[in-house]
C-alpha cells in the first residue's frame, strides 16, 4: 500500500505545483525579443547616422571631438533624429552642422541669439558687427540651410526676449552648450539670463529636456570671479538658475570634464584652444596651453515638469 501511495503523491505534488506561466513560453519570449529588436532599431539607426555624420566632418572639427565629445553629449541628452530642438547661440555653426543633417527630414533646429541691446555691452565689437546681428534671426537660417544635405532639418530662429507666440511649447529639447556665461555676466545690467531661461521654460514642450555644457568654476573660486566674465560659473549657481525658473535636474556626467583646467583668479577660459587670447603667436605659451586643453565643462540635463 506504501508503494502505491508514494507514486500517488507524486503526481499530486506536481499537479499542486506552480504550472507554466504564459510569461515564459517560447512564443511569448520570442515576441518579447521582437518586440525589444524593434524598439532598439531606431536607437540603433539614429546612433549610426550620427556615427556617419562625425566621422565624414573635416579635420578640423574632429580635432575637437575629445573634448566636446558630440556623440556622448548628444546621446546623454536624448537627442535623436524628428525632434524640434532650440540651440542657444549657434554662433559659427560648431554643432549646428552636425544637428541639421542628424535631425533629418522630419526635424527642426531653432536657432536662439543674444537680444540685440546685450550686444554693446561686450565693449569690443565693432559696429558693423553689431548691426549684423540685427538681421540675424532671417539671415542664420540661409547660412543653416547650406548644412542640410539631402534630407535636414527645417531651420529657423530667434532672439531672447522676442521668442514668437508660434513657438510656446514647440521644442523636444534646448541645447545651452557654452551659452550661458555671458548672459550671466550681464544679468544685473538687463537680466538677460533670467529673460533667456524664462523663454527656455516657454519654447519647451512639457517634459521636454534643456541640456547645458558650460565651463565650470570651483567650488572655491571667488563668486565675483565666477560670474561669467572670465567665461567660467559654478554648477550649483547653474543648478539655482535653472531650478529658480521651474527646472528639475534629472542627471549629470563627467563627459566633458577636464581636471586638467585649474584656471586662478588671473585667468579666463579664453586663454586655452581654441581661442589661445592671452598667448598671442607665442610658440610656447600655446604649447602649454595645449596640455591643459580646452575647458573643465560641466554637462547638466534638466526637464520641464509635466
Amino acid at each position: 500500500m506504501v508503494r502505491l501511495l508514494v507514486p500517488f503523491m507524486a503526481l499530486v505534488l506536481v499537479g499542486c505545483g506552480p504550472s507554466p506561466s504564459p510569461e515564459t513560453s517560447p512564443a511569448d519570449e520570442s515576441a518579447a525579443d521582437q518586440a525589444r529588436g524593434e524598439a532598439a532599431a531606431p536607437a540603433d539607426a539614429a546612433a549610426s547616422r550620427l556615427d556617419a555624420l562625425l566621422g565624414d566632418a573635416p579635420d578640423d572639427r574632429k580635432a575637437r571631438y575629445k573634448y566636446r565629445n558630440p556623440k556622448a553629449t548628444l546621446e546623454f541628452f536624448g537627442i535623436e533624429p524628428g525632434m524640434t530642438v532650440v540651440e542657444v547661440l549657434p554662433g559659427g555653426g560648431w554643432y549646428s552642422q552636425i544637428l541639421v543633417p542628424y535631425l533629418g527630414a522630419d526635424g527642426r533646429l531653432i536657432g536662439a541669439n543674444y537680444a540685440q541691446h546685450m550686444w554693446p555691452k561686450f565693449g569690443f565689437f565693432e559696429q558693423d558687427f553689431i548691426d549684423s546681428m540685427e538681421t540675424w534671426s532671417s539671415d542664420w537660417p540661409g547660412t543653416a540651410d547650406a548644412w542640410k544635405g539631402d534630407d535636414g532639418a527645417t531651420v529657423e530662429a530667434f532672439v531672447f526676449g522676442s521668442m514668437p507666440e508660434s513657438l510656446i511649447e514647440q521644442a523636444d529639447a534646448v541645447l545651452m552648450i557654452r551659452a550661458l556665461h555671458n548672459l550671466a555676466r550681464f544679468e544685473e545690467d538687463g537680466g538677460y539670463l533670467t529673460v533667456a531661461l524664462n523663454d527656455v521654460y516657454r519654447v519647451l514642450k512639457p517634459g521636454g529636456i534643456v541640456g547645458v555644457v558650460q565651463h565650470e568654476a570651483r567650488p572655491d573660486m571667488q563668486d565675483d570671479w565666477a560670474d561669467g566674465s572670465a567665461g567660467y560659473l559654478k554648477k550649483q549657481f547653474v543648478i539655482d538658475k535653472m531650478t529658480a525658473v521651474g527646472f528639475e535636474l534629472v542627471d549629470q556626467s563627467a563627459i566633458n570634464e577636464n581636471p586638467n583646467d585649474q584656471p586662478t583668479a588671473d585667468d579666463v577660459v579664453w586663454r586655452l584652444p581654441p581661442g589661445y587670447q592671452t598667448s598671442g603667436e607665442d610658440a610656447e605659451k600655446r604649447a602649454a596651453m595645449d596640455e591643459v586643453g580646452e575647458s573643465n565643462r560641466m554637462t547638466l540635463k534638466f526637464r520641464k515638469p509635466g
